[in-house]
């Protein structure tokens, strides 16, 4: 039986392109979403054709017990990819309570005891991979998105030190940190923010979501497998 992997976050921009290139790749996946239940039913339609296993998983991940509705429909288990993302913009002070409670349930909480819960299953294998979804403004910050650079900075955390106590076990903890990339959470800008933001990219243009599953594609092969406790900055140089 081939390998198989939790994705959270499956029915996003890069929760599905990491679907379709790791079933391209022989992977079997474990399939979070939360309220797309159609983007969910068109990507196991596409999937079909890879030959693999594809058991979808709802649950929001907004909710601190939400996690153990996934970790009870998990069996056999060779890796974790936390692709599970909200963002909010605005000033900081006039963020509120629930807001805030949310981002850190979706990014932190959730991703943290899932890991927790999960781990006995590649330990027990002695074999195995996490991967963080993270961003360019967990490494850096960004002004009107102080709250969600908070969560982004505490997952490249997590993953630092998660993969220093899980080194000697043979699992291997790494994270992608992608600038802007080309999904819905950029829709909120404008045409204008857009090509501001195109414009400050050395590279001259927005990541693709394929991009990003390439990378995590890689970092699950073997061709990294000296590789653990690492950030890859995928930003086009943006942040170096």
């Amino acid at each position: 039986m081939g390998q198989w992997i939790l994705i959270t976050g499956a029915s996003g921009g890069i929760g599905q392109a990491i679907a379709k290139q790791l079933a391209k790749e022989g992977y079997s996946l474990y399939l979070h979403f939360h309220q797309n239940q159609r983007a969910i039913e068109g990507l196991l339609l596409e999937l079909k054709q890879y030959g693999g296993e594809y058991f979808p998983i709802q649950a929001d991940l907004k909710q601190p017990d939400a996690y153990k509705k996934i970790v009870e429909n998990i069996f056999t288990l060779d890796g974790i990819v936390h692709a599970s993302g909200i963002s909010t913009y605005g000033l900081f002070t006039d963020m509120k309570d629930e807001e805030m409670k949310d981002l850190w349930n979706v990014h932190v909480h959730s991703f943290m005891c899932m890991a927790r819960e999960l781990l006995p299953k590649m330990l027990s294998k002695q074999n195995g991979n996490i991967i963080a979804i993270t961003s360019i403004w967990g490494q850096v910050g960004a002004a009107m998105e102080v709250a969600y650079s908070t969560v982004k900075g505490a997952q490249i955390s997590f993953v630092k030190a998660l993969s220093k106590e899980l080194a000697y076990n043979g699992i291997r903890v790494n994270a992608v940190a992608p600038g802007a990339i080309e999904t819905n959470m950029l829709h909120a800008f404008s045409p204008e923010e857009l090509q501001l933001i195109e414009d400050e990219i050395p590279m001259g243009r927005l990541g693709r979501p394929k991009e990003v599953a390439e990378s995590v594609a890689f970092l699950l092969s073997e061709k990294s497998s000296y590789m653990t406790g690492q950030v890859l900055s995928l930003n086009g140089g943006w942040h170096m």
